[in-house]
């Protein structure tokens, strides 16, 4: 965790502040990143409901098939190099911040294809989720970014609680891997506009309020 400084904050009150953000007829572009299993999309689906005409891109929709993603080593690939990051940039964030629909097709984990194409419309609140979402090179075209933090151990567990025992090597020894050099390197939790506790081990209503967390710098 980053700091032990912390506050419970209601969900409607983030959200209202992102509406009085929102301009009409554009959109507002929320990116909600952090490392695998923080609790960031049970986080996004939270903040999207009740919001109007809120959507929400997954990054894991944009997983490259695997005969596009790199065969080296996770300390030697590109950072994010499983992800097909220009995919969102081209089709989502760039069409969106230009008053235009965002059309992409979605990675499919089973087929290990691209699956049927999805629609964005213009002018409301897009929430992109997932880890490499705030990366760099697409940190310019939000207008608010989240990051997610939660124990190594913990998120660790909750994948392989969702996947199985078979994905423990993939996570330890290649996604772990990679998402440690991501954060390191790039420091997204550094210019996150709002850093949460999704760790779940302070007491709140995870349907209507998130933890915030503060550096020693802002508490």
């Amino acid at each position: 965790m980053l700091s032990e400084h912390f506050v419970v904050e209601p969900i409607a009150a983030l959200r209202a502040m992102l509406v009085s953000m929102h301009h009409q007829g554009a959109t507002l572009l929320v990116g909600v990143d952090g490392p695998g299993g923080a609790g960031k999309s049970v986080f996004a689906r939270a903040l999207a409901q009740d919001m109007p005409n809120a959507a929400v891109v997954e990054m894991d929709d944009f997983f490259l098939p695997s005969a596009e993603r790199s065969a080296d080593d996770p300390l030697t690939k590109p950072i994010g190099g499983d992800f097909d990051w220009w995919r969102v940039r081209d089709q989502v964030l760039r069409p969106l911040s230009k008053r235009c629909t965002a059309a992409y097709r979605r990675y499919d984990w089973e087929t290990d294809r691209l699956a049927e194409e999805h629609c964005v419309p213009p002018g409301a609140i897009v929430i992109v989720e997932g880890v490499y979402s705030t990366r760099d090179a697409l940190a310019s075209y939000y207008d608010f970014t989240i990051w997610v933090e939660c124990p190594r151990e913990l998120r660790l567990a909750r994948g392989i609680a969702r996947s199985g025992e078979q994905i423990r090597e993939r996570w330890e020894n290649d996604w772990m891997i990679a998402e440690d050099r991501y954060i390191a390197s790039q420091r997204p939790q550094n210019r996150a506009s709002l850093i949460l506790d999704g760790s779940g081990t302070i007491p709140h209503d995870l349907s209507r309020e998130y933890v915030r967390l503060f550096t020693p710098q802002t508490a």
